[in-house]
């Protein structure tokens, strides 16, 4: 199994970037998403730009963009679409980036998702717009001493794309309360580092470095696995959420869903026929995404994690409520939503999430 290759990550070597994200990860997260948040004009209905992060977990939106589903969809309803495409690391960073109005769609955790529609309740009202899909998310280590989340130490660091916000994040802290107890539920944060995937999967493969511990998502975490014989499970997300779940979502502020009704539509049929067209040909989609990101990853691999019944690419979310409950027990979120509802907006395409 080969590492990450430069496609997958920045040309950094490995080593500079883990001391620029251990020790100033939010100057590098400031820096992407100024990167982003140069002054735009005003959205106008026809035009939409989307960002995402790394990961087969955001395969829909590879599909759409190869396919140009947006386009397709919006021409069938007599609007012309203009779709610009954008790459972040961190929730942190993406969540900037859609309050900032250099996005309009964003892609990330529940965690971010969660977190940005209580920073804007009641005011630009950021809700979910669609589930990319449930993913069972590894916390992979390849430290031999690490059997459970209580044996890492000080010497550890753990890697998750955006410490304290990350759905990887929450869910770290979600075990760790069920650890430690609710007072120490951030417990892991001190040693936790914000570090994109394909750099954190390069650490975990090799060895050598800081990073023992990696919070990721497909195919990273199954590339870990299969490449170095001392990598090891040490937390299932499904297990610390009771079941499948929605990891990553897209979400948008009410306003661009608002004003902008045949643009967003014509998104969500996209996604829709992604969903479909990913369901019915896990190998032509494997084959988009190593066409899409340029990754060097193993196609079999690929096509293993998508036809993994684990795994489902389905547009309603599911089982996200019980991360929102913690969030608010903890103080992390000050509103605490009804239900699941509360965050997604009343779409067909998400009306029978749970």
């Amino acid at each position: 199994m080969q590492n990450p290759t430069a496609s997958e990550r920045a040309p950094e070597t490995l080593r500079d970037r883990l001391v620029r994200y251990g020790t100033c990860a939010g100057l590098a997260l400031l820096i992407g998403t100024l990167a982003l948040a140069a002054p735009t004009p005003a959205r106008a209905e026809g035009q939409i730009r989307v960002v995402e992060q790394y990961g087969i977990v955001y395969l829909l939106l590879n599909v759409t963009r190869e396919q140009q589903l947006i386009e397709k969809h919006g021409k069938a309803a007599g609007q012309d679409i203009k779709v610009e495409w954008k790459k972040l690391s961190g929730g942190a960073a993406v969540n900037d980036a859609l309050l900032s109005g250099a996005v309009d769609i964003a892609g990330a955790g529940v965690g971010p998702l969660l977190t940005i529609w209580d920073r804007t309740h009641g005011k630009q009202n950021v809700k979910g717009v669609a589930s990319l899909g449930n993913f069972p998310y590894y916390l992979v280590t390849n430290n031999p001493n690490v059997k459970t989340i209580a044996d890492f130490t000080d010497r550890d660091r753990i890697a998750v794309p955006a410490v304290g916000v990350s759905v990887q994040s929450r869910v770290l802290q979600l075990a760790s309360s069920k650890v430690w107890g609710k007072e120490q539920y951030n417990k892991l944060d001190a040693i936790s580092v914000a570090v994109p995937h394909p750099d954190a999967a390069a650490a975990i493969i090799s060895g050598g470095t800081e990073i023992t511990g990696h919070f990721g998502n497909p195919p990273f975490q199954e590339q870990e696995l299969a490449a170095n014989p001392k990598a090891r499970i040490v937390l299932n997300s499904y297990d610390v959420l009771g079941g499948p779940s929605s990891s990553t979502v897209l979400f948008a502020t009410e306003k661009f869903r608002k004003e902008n009704p045949k643009t967003y539509a014509a998104f969500q049929a996209a996604l829709k026929e992604a969903a479909e067209f990913v369901r019915a040909n896990p190998e032509a989609a494997a084959d988009i995404y190593l066409k899409s990101t340029g990754a060097k990853t193993d196609r079999k691999l690929l096509v293993d994690i998508i036809k993994n019944p684990q795994v489902e690419f389905k547009l309603a979310p599911q089982n996200t409520y019980r991360l929102a409950e913690f969030m608010h027990e903890v103080g992390a979120i000050k509103n605490k939503p009804a239900s699941w509802r509360d965050y997604f907006f009343d779409d067909a395409l998400t009306a029978q999430g749970g």
